[in-house]
């Protein structure tokens, strides 16, 4: 098979998928694919559950299951073993969302600090995941990137947000687990970036341990790359690096129209898939400073990472190169990339079904919004139903 058609093998991409999980796929994306009912299905769940109406169940057997691991990590075992019986690891990301008290800050930090004794004891699992604002109010993390002073009880509460993530990453080097720190909003996201580096710097003295994530629909994200490589190599750390095109898109560029400061944004998808492909080549220059999580569903970036690698003689098992998608998304990449004997782990999300919707419907309206994406993934269930079918 020529590397050009790697993705097309609908065999390998849906092997694990039983034929009524593949129907399930398929009924699922050809939902999704249809904007007006995302929306009303959004609205009619959200108002369910707000009214404690019967549907967990409904939900849970649909796009639930598709598309998470379960409602807890011992929950997601099965779907972590089978997964890495065909090559393909895990990252359990604790999807809980819209929480902003103390008592659940330290909740989450209990719960990654779980994950990692968890992923120590699995080779399915070699990285976790958090967000910062899991960790801490969105609001601090907004006033510490804009300079301005806190309170005092603001420090005593910044102070915390920075002792949660040094209990996870001073544990996850112990243990020899990778740690990525998703990306958030713009306007918080310098405050954030600062606790990454101070992490990296400190944990990140012999291998990549602390992983930092660049949203490169941000125009200025290959410039702030570069210049986190000079400040590591200055303090003789390395650099652990996600990289993805990003989340919040619609979200950063009406505020910046509402607040009339230049979008942060990249004008187009191409100047995004360019800046996207611009941090992943750098990086792959780099390889004996900086570490790299490329996390993409697009087919092209994915080849030019391949192509990139051969080039630079990077060993497919080389730990400082690793390929990840979200799970219930692109089996056609993460199967296949792993049938190839790459480094290859998906996003598994999990939680309790109610307090993990917020994920579940930004999933649904980001695939209606990404043109081709549904399409894709539906051609290629077509695809494997029709193949099955005929033998």
């Amino acid at each position: 098979m020529t590397e050009q058609k790697l993705f097309e093998n609908t065999e390998v991409a849906f092997r694990l998928k039983s034929d009524s999980e593949l129907e399930r796929a398929y009924f699922l994306f050809k939902m999704i694919s249809n904007e007006p009912l995302v929306r009303i299905g959004t609205a009619a769940t959200n108002f369910a559950l707000k009214a404690h109406l019967p549907v967990e169940g409904l939900i849970r057997a649909t796009v639930f299951d598709h598309f998470c691991g379960g409602v807890n990590e011992d929950d997601c075992l099965p779907v972590i073993d089978k997964m890495y019986s065909a090559g393909v690891s895990s990252v359990l990301d604790y999807s809980v969302e819209g929480k902003a008290i103390e008592s659940h800050f330290d909740e989450a930090a209990q719960k990654i600090i779980k994950l990692v004794h968890f992923s120590e004891e699995k080779d399915a699992m070699p990285i976790v995941v958090f967000k910062p604002t899991g960790l801490g109010r969105f609001y601090l993390f907004q006033k510490k990137g804009e300079g301005k002073p806190f309170t005092q009880d603001e420090q005593l509460e910044w102070n915390r947000v920075v002792q949660r993530y040094h209990d996870i990453c001073s544990l996850a080097k112990q243990k020899d687990v990778e740690v990525l720190i998703d990306g958030e909003e713009s306007w918080m996201q310098d405050a954030a970036d600062e606790l990454a580096e101070d992490m990296m710097r400190e944990y990140n003295t012999d291998v990549p341990i602390v992983y930092n994530t660049l949203q490169t629909y941000r125009h200025d994200r290959l410039e702030y790359l570069k210049a986190s490589h000079e400040r590591a190599k200055k303090g003789n750390y390395k650099l652990g690096y996600k990289i993805v095109r990003g989340a919040y898109m619609e979200k950063e560029r009406e505020r910046a129209k509402e607040k009339g400061y230049p979008s942060p944004i990249c004008k187009d998808k191409a100047t995004t898939d360019a800046n996207f492909n611009d941090c992943l080549t750098y990086i792959l220059h780099h390889l004996n400073d900086i570490s790299i999580f490329i996390g993409t569903h697009n087919e092209l970036s994915t080849y030019i990472s391949m192509e990139l690698m051969q080039r630079l003689n990077i060993d497919k098992t080389d730990n400082r190169v690793w390929f990840g998608q979200l799970y219930g998304m692109s089996d056609h990449i993460s199967f296949n990339l792993a049938e190839q004997g790459y480094n290859v782990a998906k996003y598994l999300p999990f939680g309790p079904v109610k307090d993990v919707m917020p994920y579940l419907i930004r999933r649904a309206e980001e695939n209606t919004s990404v043109a081709g994406q549904t399409s894709r993934e539906l051609s290629l269930l077509k695809a494997e139903r029709k193949r099955r079918k005929s033998n």
